[in-house]
């Protein structure tokens, strides 16, 4: 595997970026929720322009291929997004990907609500949960936090 490169996704790369998003979400996480989750995150992330434009994205890139992504909002305090391609998935990747949103944040603490398949890559990244798993329409969760 050649040097990985860790930069801000600009719009020329969001649709590039979404679709390894849709289908790895398909692959790990989709087979864990009801068809209500599913269409909740196609309709609430995927096709949402609102909440798309209030996300920062991080992507990995090795050339031109994007391996993963991380993206945040509310001014780097959340993990919205946080995916990596099944095929590169236990490289570090996703742990430089968090190291970029550390680097980028200006808060103390970073929340995020995991999916059930993304557990214990938070724990191992270093955070706690604040909540047992949760439902909302139909997306399963368990709120977590990060203090630095």
């Amino acid at each position: 595997m050649k040097s990985v490169q860790i930069q801000k996704i600009q719009n020329v790369l969001r649709t590039k970026a979404l679709a390894l998003v849709w289908e790895t979400f398909l692959q790990y996480e989709a087979p864990d929720y009801s068809r209500e989750g599913i269409e909740t995150f196609q309709n609430s992330v995927i096709n949402n322009e609102d909440y798309l434009n209030a996300i920062e994205m991080y992507g990995a890139f090795e050339g031109d291929s994007i391996l993963g992504i991380i993206a945040t909002r509310n001014e780097g305090s959340h993990i919205a997004l946080f995916f990596v391609d099944g095929k590169f998935q236990r490289r570090g990747i996703g742990k430089q990907l968090f190291q970029a949103i550390l680097e980028n944040s200006t808060t103390n603490e970073i929340t995020v609500n995991s999916s059930p398949f993304a557990i214990e890559v938070y724990h191992r990244l270093g955070f706690v949960d604040t909540a047992p798993e949760q439902m909302t329409d139909g997306m399963r969760y368990i709120p977590m936090r990060y203090k630095k």
